[in-house]
C-alpha cells in the first residue's frame, strides 16, 4: 500500500441521536452516564496499568474531556456497533461501544503493545487488534472531514490573520515539515534497508502543513524513511495541486511599493525554494532584510515542531519504536492519529489546554539540506516577502 494521500471533504461535525420507543407499562431505560460506565470501566484495570497515576481519573487516562470522548463514539458508533458487536472481556463480558473506544485510545495514547494492553483491560490481545482496526478504518471514513484544506477564502484570511498576527509573515498558509515513526522491522525483512533513514533508524516518515492553531491542514503519510523531505514533497499531493494551481492561488498581497506576495508556505532548509514554499536564506553574509526575514521564518516554523510534539505527546503509540509494525496499516493508523489531534483542536478541549508540551521535542535529526535549484520565481517571491518585513516594526 502506497502513502496516504488525503483527500478534500467538506468539514461537517457529526452528531448523533437517539430514538426511544416506550410501552405504555414501563418507561423508557436510561443510557449509563458518562462518570457510571467510567467508574465500572476504571474496574478492568490490571497490573501496572491499575497503579498508574493516570489512571485515577478519565481526563488524565485520555487527555481529553467527555465531552471529546463522547463526540469521538458518535463518529464510529454506527460501524462499531454493527461489526463488533460480539467482542466480549476475558470474563465474557460484552464491550458496549464507550469500552471499546476506550480501549483503543488506551492503545494509541499508550504506545504499549497490545499485549499489554489486554493484560491491563482483561482482554485477549486479538480482540484489542481487531477493535484498533476496526476504530481506524471507521475513524478515517467518518472524521476525515476533520483534516481538510481551507475551502472558503474567509477561512483561509483566517489562516493567514493569524501567522501574520503572531509572527508577521504576510500571505502565509501554513508551514510544512516531516516527522519520522520509528520501527523496527524483522531481519529477515528483505526491505528492511528500504526504510532505513538517515539517523541509521527504521521509520515511516509523516509530511503535514500545520495552521497556527497547530492543525494540521493537509497530512501525506507512509512514505519510508529514506526518502528526503524533497523527495517526499514532490511525491505529495499537495505539491501536485500546487503544480496545476488548485492550491495557494489566493489573494494576492500588493505592498506600498507595489510588489505582489502571493500565498505561500514556509518550510525549513530542507525543502527546496519553490514560488509557494519559501525557506530560509543561506550563507552568512546576509543582509539586514535577509536575516530579519530568516528570523520570522525560524520562529513561525515553531508551530511544525509543536504540532508534532502535541501529536506524538497525545497518541504516544506513533512516539516510541514500533515493533514489527504492519507497513500496510502503520499509514492508517498515523493519520487517524492526525484525526484525532485536530478533533482535539476542533473541539477546543478544556482538558488539552490544562496540559503543557513545550519542555519536549520531536526527534533530533541532524539538519539536511535541499540542494535543488531554487526557483526563481520563489526567489522573487521571498525577495517581496523580506522586503515587507524590513519595513514594518517588529511585532
Amino acid at each position: 500500500m502506497g502513502p496516504i494521500r488525503k483527500t478534500k471533504s467538506k468539514k461537517k461535525l457529526l452528531t448523533t441521536t437517539t430514538t426511544t420507543t416506550t410501552g405504555s407499562s414501563s418507561p423508557p431505560l436510561s443510557p449509563p452516564q458518562p462518570s457510571d460506565w467510567w467508574h465500572q470501566f476504571s474496574k478492568r484495570f490490571q497490573g501496572s496499568l491499575k497503579e498508574s497515576p493516570d489512571s485515577q481519573t478519565f481526563e488524565t487516562m485520555f487527555k481529553m474531556s467527555m465531552k471529546t470522548f463522547e463526540y469521538t463514539c458518535s463518529l464510529v458508533k454506527e460501524e462499531m456497533i454493527t461489526k463488533c458487536s460480539s467482542f466480549i472481556d476475558l470474563n465474557g463480558n460484552p464491550l458496549s461501544l464507550h469500552d471499546m473506544v476506550a480501549i483503543v485510545l488506551t492503545r494509541l495514547g499508550s504506545g504499549e503493545s497490545l499485549k499489554w494492553v489486554g493484560i491491563s483491560l482483561g482482554l485477549n490481545q486479538t480482540t484489542v487488534a481487531q477493535l484498533t482496526k476496526r476504530f481506524v478504518d471507521t475513524l478515517i471514513s467518518k472524521g476525515l472531514a476533520h483534516i481538510q484544506w481551507p475551502s472558503t477564502e474567509p477561512e483561509m484570511e483566517d489562516v493567514k490573520c493569524k501567522f501574520e498576527k503572531i509572527w508577521g509573515l504576510p500571505n502565509c498558509c501554513g508551514a510544512i515539515d516531516t516527522t519520522h515513526v520509528l520501527m523496527s522491522l524483522p531481519t529477515v525483512d528483505r526491505s528492511t534497508n528500504y526504510w532505513c533513514d538517515r539517523e541509521n533508524n527504521q521509520s515511516m516518515t509523516l509530511q503535514a502543513i500545520m495552521d497556527a492553531d497547530l492543525r494540521f491542514l493537509d497530512v501525506f503519510g507512509g512514505c519510508p524513511g529514506r526518502m528526503t523531505d524533497e523527495q517526499i514533497h514532490k511525491s505529495s499531493t499537495f505539491f501536485e495541486k500546487c503544480e496545476k494551481g488548485e492550491r495557494l492561488n489566493g489573494l494576492k498581497k500588493v505592498t506600498a511599493e507595489g510588489n505582489e506576495i502571493t500565498e505561500y508556505i514556509i518550510g525549513n532548509s530542507s525543502f527546496p525554494l519553490l514560488k509557494w514554499l519559501l525557506t530560509s536564506y543561506r550563507g552568512d553574509d546576509l543582509s539586514n532584510s535577509e536575516s530579519r526575514f530568516n528570523e520570522m521564518v525560524l520562529k513561525t516554523h515553531k508551530v511544525a515542531n509543536e504540532a508534532f510534539v502535541k501529536l506524538k505527546e497525545n497518541w504516544k503509540i506513533l512516539k516510541g519504536v514500533l515493533w514489527r509494525p504492519d507497513k500496510h496499516r502503520l499509514p492508517l493508523i498515523i493519520l487517524a492519529c492526525c484525526i484525532l489531534h485536530n478533533i482535539l483542536i476542533d473541539m477546543e478541549d478544556e482538558v488539552q489546554e490544562t496540559l503543557v508540551f513545550s519542555d519536549c521535542s520531536d526527534l533530533d535529526y541532524r539538519p539536511v539540506f535541499c540542494n535543488a535549484n531554487d526557483d526563481q520565481n520563489g526567489v522573487v517571491l521571498r525577495e517581496n516577502v523580506a522586503d515587507y518585513l524590513s519595513r514594518i516594526s517588529t511585532p
